[in-house]
């Protein structure tokens, strides 16, 4: 059902969505999840957000330790009573080869649902808290690249305009494009 599903990389325009709030609990929404797995494994993850599979729903599955045992979903996740502050370095599996330290919560409470739609509620700590955070940011938009100060976008900016590059190429009709070419004829 989802094995045409890959990882989607930035500049592609569904990572910047807000996703949608998951109302359906279905052989589907497994099969997803299961898929999302595979795909985080194969990168050598450690969590994947739907947005990342180009599905805008609110989901997101993490296994912080690798064994089979640690894998986890959470569907309409919250963050709440974020506590402390810690600056780490992150990666992205939509954004490879690049990683920018940033300063998240050391820790948190979660609220979410499973892939039954039952209620789940967490609290966690240190990286489990850290990958909560990230993947969030995912759900509602927000990249690295959003995270990046100035000094961290200029030492990215030769992967970034490579990702660009690939990005137009893929997607030959797409906005990143025609807003390029627009900016570009304004320019001459």
């Amino acid at each position: 059902m989802y094995e045409d599903l890959k990882i989607v990389l930035w500049p592609d325009p569904r990572l910047k969505k807000v996703s949608k709030p998951i109302e359906s609990f279905d052989l589907d929404l497994k099969a997803l999840a299961g898929r999302m797995f595979e795909l985080m494994r194969e990168a050598k993850g450690v969590g994947l957000a739907a947005p990342q599979v180009g599905k805008n729903v609110r989901l997101f599955v993490m296994n912080p330790t690798g064994e089979p045992d640690d894998d986890r979903v959470y569907a309409n996740p919250v963050l709440t009573d974020g506590e402390g502050e810690e600056e780490s370095e992150e990666g992205c599996l939509s954004l490879p080869e690049i990683h920018v330290n940033v300063v998240r919560f050391k820790q948190m409470k979660m609220t979410a649902q499973d892939l039954d739609g039952q209620p789940v509620e967490e609290a966690a700590s240190g990286f489990v808290a850290r990958v909560w955070q990230h993947e969030l940011d995912h759900l509602n938009g927000t990249m690295l690249t959003d995270r990046m100060g100035p000094v961290a976008r200029m030492a990215a900016r030769r992967t970034l305009k490579d990702l660009e590059e690939r990005y137009r190429e893929e997607n030959p009709k797409s906005e990143t494009r025609k807003t390029k070419q627009a900016q570009s004829s304004r320019s001459k």
